[in-house]
């Protein structure tokens, strides 16, 4: 799913020295590092580099949740940093202070638990500590980066901000250390929240809490044939589907599709095509209910045919959708409503209809549009699950 930040043309000009002002308020109230200070990073990694790559970050704010997955191939001492800092509870309670409308998001200064601290004093803690890293890592929609000191070495540390939208201009000065992988429609409430002249939020969005969890790994990635053998349950609008994956005749469309299913993916998608006497068609993530991003869209690849002369496409059959191109099934997937003999051995067979056929003949039953394939009325898939 694309995104694009829509300025007014004042917005276009002013846009570059918002940024510049946005980043050089953080200079604000810092004093220089004490002589006999201990140099950034010096104090001992509390999390391997390989652990960290295994974990990821939960931002519950007062909007919604974010998480984000770490490069510690890229920033190593920024993510030891924040992880040390998130399991300690050193960002609880603080609050994103500093924003830019569909630009950037800040926060991560702990002098924002205390209601108490100046709006002078935004921005001014938990800098200088940390060694800069800049890599090749660019400044992408929902990037996570360290706060910095606009022209001093080395001077960052805690605090950190999300872009919103591409920030190329930033890409080799701040150390980018991670991706957001979920909420990044939250990043976007947050950029958006009432600020004053110097991106200062009326009101902070509060952190409630920040934790570290295991990164959750792509489902069913490793699965044997046996393993794939399930029940689908489709519950949608109209009634109850359920589906038997066929993974003998196509093992990487049962596990593509087991995987989408137990991420959630199709979740609050619709049925997008109905052609009486064809197909029923869904699967596809811009039919989410909001359109939504989803984490599991990092997983979701285009798939090599897995045709076969052996299978017909008679009606119950469940098939996978595709282009001109023989190779592009990806997550839509249709269900075959009469004998359609010129699918046979051009598409992806992977299952059947078990039970639910009577849901089938309601479908078929929808009253189109003129175009004679688009419902009238959403039909909406609102939950797949894997039977037990």
């Amino acid at each position: 799913m694309k995104f694009s930040v829509m300025l007014k043309p004042e917005s276009r000009i002013l846009f570059p020295f918002l940024l510049l002002l946005f980043l050089t308020m953080t200079a604000i109230a810092q004093p220089p590092r004490k002589k006999n200070a201990p140099p950034p990073g010096a104090e001992p990694p509390p999390v391997s580099l390989e652990e960290a790559g295994k974990l990821e970050a939960v931002i519950l704010t007062d909007l919604g949740l974010i998480r984000f997955e770490f490069y510690p191939d890229k920033a190593p001492k920024h993510v030891q940093n924040f992880i040390k800092n998130a399991r300690a509870g050193f960002y609880d309670g603080s609050a994103f202070f500093r924003v830019i409308e569909r630009g950037i998001v800040q926060g991560g200064d702990p002098l924002l638990k205390d209601p108490k601290t100046p709006r002078a004093r935004w921005g001014s803690g938990a800098l200088s500590q940390l060694p800069d890293e800049f890599s090749d890592v660019k400044h992408v929609r929902g990037t996570i980066s360290t706060a910095r000191i606009p022209g001093r070495a080395n001077s960052g540390g805690s605090q950190f901000f999300i872009c919103a939208s591409g920030q190329q201009q930033l890409d080799g000065q701040y150390s980018a250390f991670g991706q957001v992988t979920e909420g990044i429609e939250v990043v976007d409430q947050i950029s958006m929240v009432p600020a004053d002249a110097d991106q200062k939020t009326v009101n902070p969005v509060k952190i409630v809490s920040i934790k570290i969890e295991p990164k959750r790994e792509e489902p069913f990635k490793d699965a044997t044939v046996d393993e794939m053998r399930k029940e689908i349950l489709l519950r949608t609008s109209l009634g109850d589907i359920t589906l038997a994956l066929d993974p003998a005749l196509a093992p990487d469309h049962c596990r593509n599709f087991l995987k989408l299913v137990q991420t959630g993916w199709f979740d609050h998608t619709a049925f997008h095509r109905i052609i009486k006497g064809f197909v029923v068609q869904g699967g596809l993530g811009t039919t989410r209910a909001g359109e939504k991003p989803h984490y599991a869209d990092k997983w979701v690849r285009t798939l090599k045919g897995e045709f076969t002369q052996t299978r017909k496409h008679i009606r119950g059959v469940l098939s996978m959708a595709r282009t001109d191109d023989p190779n592009s099934a990806s997550t839509s997937f249709f269900i075959v409503l009469a004998p359609a003999e010129n699918l046979d051995g051009k598409y992806t067979i992977f299952g059947k209809v078990v039970d639910g056929f009577e849901v089938l003949d309601r479908l078929e039953a929808v009253q189109r549009r003129p175009d004679m394939q688009t419902p009238v009325e959403r039909i909406e898939l609102i939950e797949a699950v894997i039977k037990p």
